[in-house]
């Protein structure tokens, strides 16, 4: 069992109806454990907001360059996206420019994300493919790898494969650990994810955030994904995400991946760099992580009352039904206990 505690609180009427529990970690970029809510230990899978940290490798090595891509296309190698048209077009662009196409990447497939997109797909009838799958930038930047690497792409998802073995490497040093000591599943997508502990993933987000501890090319090469990626927010997720919001919201000051069963990553640019790194017990991706992460960057000072407001459809408040009443509330009910109460600098 997770060691986690209560986040959010269901109210309807006066009495308690629903409790999502987890656990989050704080750490300054210096590595620093700043604030903690439930076991800042807790150990799970970072699922896709392993993400910037797993395209590190491309543009650490100069591939990116060499290889002619935009900090938009970058963005969406970094992404769980929509699956609207210009993802898709911009993966295409992607494989193109390797000699490949959609029948490179081993995701699999699954309906675009975006309910519109879905339903335009479905009245051409015609079936999802690979390209809409949320993880097909992230694919293409591992065939990317390949290509830079003169690999072999059949097995590019293997934990075995040399680019698999790098991204591990890479995302070890960042966090401080060896590669051995991080255990490692099977991604929705294939590809290996990684388990590290809230406050090692915490401390990976800050470093994403404020890598100016870290030597050349490391250094660069992150400042440059957390740019591409708050530079288009839109590639990253799409419309109407949390995590593409938030960045728009925290205009260029806050870098945030999302994961699979409850996860949430975020890294703060202030000095020194702060990351903050969330697990829902439940899996919960939806009402209750939204809303811990809107009360996270609320009491972490990263955002204004005007920025802040512009998530309000994320974040806790009176509860709504189907006419518009007001039959309760979603409150957050916990407190970093930072050690520096000012909160961000």
């Amino acid at each position: 069992m997770f060691n986690s505690v209560p986040l959010v609180q269901v109210i309807r009427g006066s009495r308690l109806e629903a409790v999502y529990r987890g656990a989050m970690a704080v750490v300054d970029a210096r590595g620093q454990l700043i604030a903690s809510v439930g076991d800042a230990n807790l150990t799970t899978f970072l699922r896709s907001s392993a993400k910037p940290f797993q395209l590190l490798p491309l543009v650490e090595s100069g591939a990116a360059d060499r290889l002619g891509f935009s900090d938009r296309e970058l963005a969406v190698m970094a992404a769980s996206h929509n699956g609207e048209e210009f993802h898709v077009q911009a993966v295409v662009g992607i494989l193109a420019r390797l000699g490949l196409d959609e029948s490179a990447l081993q995701c699999g497939a699954h309906p675009p994300l975006h309910p519109p997109s879905a339903r335009a797909l479905e009245n051409a009838q015609q079936r999802p493919s690979a390209l809409h799958n949320n993880c097909s930038g992230k694919h293409s930047g591992m065939l990317a790898q390949c290509v830079d690497r003169h690999l072999p792409i059949a097995d590019y998802v293997s934990p075995q494969h040399p680019v698999q073995v790098t991204i591990k490497q890479t995302l070890a040093e960042l966090a401080g650990m060896s590669p051995d000591s991080i255990d490692v599943g099977t991604d929705g997508c294939s590809v290996p994810t990684f388990a590290l502990s809230l406050s090692v993933a915490a401390l990976a987000f800050a470093r994403l955030a404020d890598p100016s501890t870290l030597s050349e090319p490391r250094r660069s090469a992150l400042r440059r994904i957390a740019s591409a990626m708050m530079a288009y927010p839109e590639m990253v997720a799409g419309t109407k995400r949390l995590d593409t919001d938030v960045m728009r919201a925290g205009k260029g000051r806050i870098v945030v991946k999302g994961g699979a069963e409850g996860y949430y990553g975020i890294g703060i640019l202030s000095s020194p760099g702060l990351g903050v790194a969330i697990k829902m017990e439940d899996g919960d991706g939806g009402r209750g992580r939204n809303a811990v992460v809107v009360e996270a960057l609320r009491q972490l000072g990263a955002l204004d009352d005007e920025e802040l407001a512009s998530l309000a459809r994320y974040a806790a408040g009176p509860m709504k039904n189907h006419r518009g009443l007001t039959v309760g509330e979603v409150r957050p009910c916990f407190r970093l206990p930072l050690q520096n109460e000012s909160g961000v600098k």
